[in-house]
């Protein structure tokens, strides 16, 4: 399923306000975010068969160290899984899209991971 998206893939934490330049805000974690209420999130989707799977997940444990290693293993997770992908695929033909997510790191998480993958496939990075 990796392609160039006919519309934007946003990025956004899970406690961000929602803004109108959000599109389609899709949560993308296994876990829903502490403390957030589904009226705050203002989630049009909970994609959770797109999270990475709790044992990867745990082993990742947001250590930038594995990094590299997590991201090739969560690309496996997802073209293993061609229906999960195939329930993103309504949402970026019809417009923007905010991929949501709980981690407190912006640049290392699953949501960053999964909008590389979508954008570039395998080629992106060290993978």
């Amino acid at each position: 399923m990796a392609r160039a998206a006919r519309h934007p893939i946003h990025l956004k934490r899970a406690y961000e306000d929602a803004a109108p330049s959000d599109g389609q805000r899709l949560l993308v974690d296994g876990l829903w975010p502490r403390g957030v209420s589904r009226d705050d999130l203002r989630a049009e989707s909970w994609l959770k068969a797109l999270a990475p799977s709790t044992a990867l997940r745990k082993w990742f444990g947001h250590d930038p160290a594995r990094w590299d290693d997590f991201r090739e293993r969560y690309f496996d997770e997802l073209e293993a899984n061609p229906e999960a992908l195939a329930q993103l695929r309504p949402y970026l033909d019809r417009g923007p899209v905010t991929l949501l997510y709980g981690a407190r790191d912006e640049e290392h998480n699953n949501a960053v991971a999964l909008r590389d993958y979508l954008l570039h496939g395998r080629r992106h990075g060290r993978v």
